[in-house]
């Protein structure tokens, strides 16, 4: 009963603060809906085209399957490519944190992983292994991985060998020690470069879609540029950001409020 008592003075407390945050958050995206009404009766039409004008092309998109469709592509992608970067950064990113020898020596490919420019992964990747769904998924995660070893890195190096030792003097198995004591201590950091990693990954698969496929948001975006329709660039890059958001208030985010809750 007690702890039910306090979960419910804590939930009540909290719950105002959301509640402000959610208003400030509306209110907020109202303003940039005038401030783009406002630039779009300053401006041409075909400069600027008004929000209204950008709905009712989303609207005619999906009508005609072919938003949904892109975007569905694009996002199986996204899903690919983000969930390969994660595992394989996230396990090396863990050794080179663990062991100072596998650190040193990987340390160099991580320096240079990290400063080779997206756009000439992407273009070795279409030239070594075609135009093709496998080599742009792969020039994706290439250019992710360094960025989530990064993260991860300086996350194994921050776990409390104090608890460690605990779990070594209580004779836990390795299994249950690196899921216990070992793995909880890393999920912020898991999480911020899964976060950080999903907002480079969207922008680079576009970019991988423009140069090479035939489908996909990035595909269609080029068309729309071919033809100077500014407002189904407008219309697309609206419907991608939506899901975005979606992705980061319904899923991230509670996600991340979950797997932190035992530090109180």
């Amino acid at each position: 009963m007690p702890s039910n008592a306090r979960n419910q003075a804590q939930t009540t407390s909290v719950s105002p603060a959301s509640r402000r945050d959610r208003w400030l958050r509306l209110a907020s995206l109202l303003v940039f809906v005038l401030v783009w009404q406002l630039g779009a009766l300053i401006a041409d039409n075909h400069t600027l085209p008004t929000p209204a004008a950008v709905l009712a092309r989303i609207w005619d998109e999906v009508a005609s399957m072919a938003l949904p469709g892109h975007l569905a592509v694009t996002l199986g992608r996204v899903v690919v490519a983000f969930t390969a970067a994660m595992l394989i950064g996230a396990l090396v990113g863990m050794a080179m944190g663990r062991w100072r020898q596998c650190d040193a020596f990987f340390d160099a490919w991580l320096v240079l992983g990290l400063n080779i420019p997206a756009l000439v992964t992407i273009i070795l990747c279409y030239v070594w292994f075609g135009l093709n769904d496998w080599a742009a998924i792969l020039a994706v995660a290439i250019n992710k991985i360094p960025t989530v070893i990064v993260t991860v890195r300086e996350g194994a190096r921050a776990v409390d060998p104090k608890l460690l030792d605990v779990a070594r003097a209580y004779r836990l198995s390795r299994r249950t020690t690196f899921l216990r004591v070992y793995l909880p201590q890393l999920v912020p950091y898991l999480m911020a470069a899964a976060r950080s990693g999903l907002s480079l990954i969207w922008k680079i698969v576009l970019v991988v879609e423009l140069l090479g496929r035939s489908d996909g948001v990035g595909f269609q975006l080029n068309v729309f540029f071919q033809f100077f329709d500014i407002t189904g660039i407008l219309a697309y890059t609206l419907a991608f950001a939506a899901v975005v958001l979606t992705v980061e208030a319904w899923m991230l985010r509670p996600l991340e409020r979950r797997l932190t809750r035992w530090r109180g």
